[in-house]
């Protein structure tokens, strides 16, 4: 029986108002290499409160005035992500089922006629539909169906089958951007740590076919929630702060979502905190860190657990909302009082954020005696072509229809195409065509591969990813520091696709081992320092052309420079560092490998 007694739900006893915070740091003492702080957390799980009648649970949830609420469906276990199709028809996610339910309202009388499962694979959690097609994704697979006329979906096809280890956020999203591509939310495998997996903590961008995939955006503790602006076409997410940071930190963090940036995690949070617990790499400081990270627009409780986020694109609403966006917020277990248990609404005025406003509330509760209860942990939010909004809560199974009682009607007329935002880099020549040398003398490379022959597949991505042992000599007298850029000029997309790069190598070293590890400051051999990859992460990415692909070429290339020091910063774009070189380069050669990739059984 429920601790909480009748008289706390009938009527309302207690609602418990939470107001945006910013991170006041409860963290004090000494951050960094030797850090000495206190820091103060809390355990506090509200009980689950049911209500089994629509009328009597939507009387305790409130909305602006004008707003209805109601229960659309019950008794689905535990819908999460909800995606509309274009035939206007609701779907729900449903993480620990394992499944898809189709939620058809064909009377039109504003609740679901009945849950009809469409697809089935554990773990499955994110939805997206693009005209005829649904994408799925699953902790390491994505899959696509056509959509039936009547809903249904058709046989499952899986297109990628090897996304990361998920650890402790296993919940996978996706969306397909304005560019067409298809955006998949990969959220880390902890709390705050060092990823072994580059795609960990990120938002990967891939081809709608699977067959390639970069690291679109990274320092994203766990994004499950992101979408485009419609009038900008500007990519936003909301993520995850880290717990254990005190009741006040960390906020969660609503960023603009470009490809490149970094966003902090897991050494840096919200408005430049530095995480008191972990220090990035040898050569690298928590403010260096801070400095190449960015920033997140605006924050919210600590704690709130934000989920799916969703533009408001309907006509359904006042004019006002129009533009803006919605988000579940989940709710806390990690701070004292509780935050989240609700709806919030992000106000955006000329196409940019401005601030959190609440929409939905009085699913947290506080009896008498001071504890908490919910009506429920809200996950999912989607706008429907009638315009109403469809909130999904996890926790009690219910999935809400949120309607404003003008009785306005969504306009009959196309939707306006986001613009695209993303411009993809223009096809240019492998490096060592790129730069002049002093001299005309080459200089002798090997490496741990015959020269044109086909490089083993330990050094792949289907492999080990181990980085080759490389090896030079013959470099001219003056040579005072090296550079190693590995280019493969066979590549679609970015052309060349750039697999590795490292700089200030210094003069008495030669040779590489095998096997570096990806960070940007190698301790071994000392203060040789590596940037990012084409894959968008940092060190050496192995061949993974597409499957069906002739042998691609990888140009292991070597530059022998007049300088110690290019003067980039670790981790830098092959474009900083081939300026860098500029004027500097005595000499260059280079060992070409092959790789063609075999087809991996579903």
């Amino acid at each position: 029986m429920s601790r909480f007694p009748r008289s706390l739900i009938f009527p309302l006893s207690a609602l418990l108002a939470l107001s945006p915070i910013s991170a006041t740091a409860q963290i004090k003492g000494t951050v960094g290499r030797a850090s000495d702080v206190v820091i103060e957390g809390s355990i506090l799980e509200p009980e689950k409160i049911q209500v089994s009648q629509d009328d009597k649970l939507t009387a305790l949830v409130k909305a602006p005035e004008g707003f209805k609420v109601e229960v659309f469906a019950r008794d689905l276990v535990n819908p999460r992500m909800l995606a509309v199709s274009d035939a206007g028809v609701l779907y729900a996610t449903r993480r620990s089922v394992g499944d898809v339910v189709m939620l058809k309202d064909d009377d039109a009388d504003g609740k679901a006629d009945g849950a009809v499962t469409v697809a089935s694979r554990a773990g499955l959690h994110g939805i997206a539909f693009d005209g005829g097609k649904v994408f799925l994704v699953t902790i390491h697979d994505v899959y696509t169906a056509d959509v039936n006329a009547d809903g249904t979906f058709g046989p499952l096809t899986r297109i990628i089958n090897d996304l990361p280890d998920a650890g402790q956020h296993a919940n996978r999203t996706l969306g397909i951007g304005p560019d067409d591509m298809l955006y998949i939310s990969s959220g880390s495998t902890c709390n705050e740590c060092r990823e072994d997996n580059p795609e960990n903590a990120t938002l990967l961008r891939a081809s709608k076919d699977g067959k390639s995939r970069t690291i679109f955006a990274s320092g994203l503790r766990n994004m499950i929630g992101f979408d485009w602006e419609p009038t900008t076409g500007a990519l936003y997410g909301v993520d995850h702060g880290i717990d254990w940071l005190g009741d006040e930190v960390q906020i969660e963090e609503l960023n603009r979502i470009e490809q490149g940036k970094k966003y902090g995690w897991p050494y840096v949070y919200g408005k430049s905190g530095l995480n008191p617990h972990i220090d990035p790499p040898e050569g690298i400081s928590l403010e260096d860190w801070a400095k190449q990270s960015t920033e997140p627009l605006l924050g919210y409780t600590p704690h709130s657990a934000p989920m799916q986020m969703a533009f408001y694109d309907g006509d359904a609403f006042p004019e006002v909302y129009r533009g803006d966006a919605f988000v579940a917020m989940r709710g806390s277990w990690n701070r004292r009082p509780p935050s989240g248990y609700e709806v919030v609404r992000i106000n955006f005025e000329g196409g940019k954020p401005v601030a959190f406003e609440r929409f939905l509330e009085g699913f947290l509760l506080q009896q008498e005696n001071g504890k908490y209860g919910h009506l429920g942990r809200l996950t999912g939010v989607a706008v429907g072509n009638d315009g109403a909004l469809f909130v999904a809560d996890d926790s009690n199974g219910v999935v809400y229809r949120v309607r404003h009682e003008s009785g306005r009607q969504a306009s009959a007329g196309d939707a306006k195409a986001i613009p695209n935002v993303v411009a993809e880099k223009p096809a240019s020549q492998i490096a060592l065509d790129l730069v002049e040398a002093k001299e005309t003398q080459s200089i002798v490379v090997r490496g741990a591969f015959p020269a044109d022959q086909p490089i083993p597949l330990q050094y792949a991505a289907d492999g080990d990813d181990a980085s080759p042992a490389l090896e030079w000599y013959g470099a001219p007298d003056g040579t005072k520091s090296y550079v190693v850029i590995v280019d493969d000029p066979d590549a679609d997309r970015p052309r060349p696709f750039t697999h590795w790069i490292a700089y200030d190598i210094p003069a008495n070293v030669t040779k590489l081992r095998e096997g570096l590890p990806g960070t940007s400051v190698l301790p071994e051999p000392k203060g040789v320092k590596q940037g990012a990859n084409s894959m968008g992460s940092i060190g050496y990415t192995g061949p993974k052309p597409p499957v069906g692909d002739p042998a691609h070429h990888y140009h292991f290339q070597v530059f022998a420079l007049d300088i110690e020091a290019l003067g980039v910063v670790p981790g830098a774009e092959r474009d900083d560092v081939l300026k860098a070189m500029e004027g500097h380069v005595l000499g260059k050669g280079q060992i070409i490998g092959t790789f063609e990739r075999q087809a991996v059984a579903n």
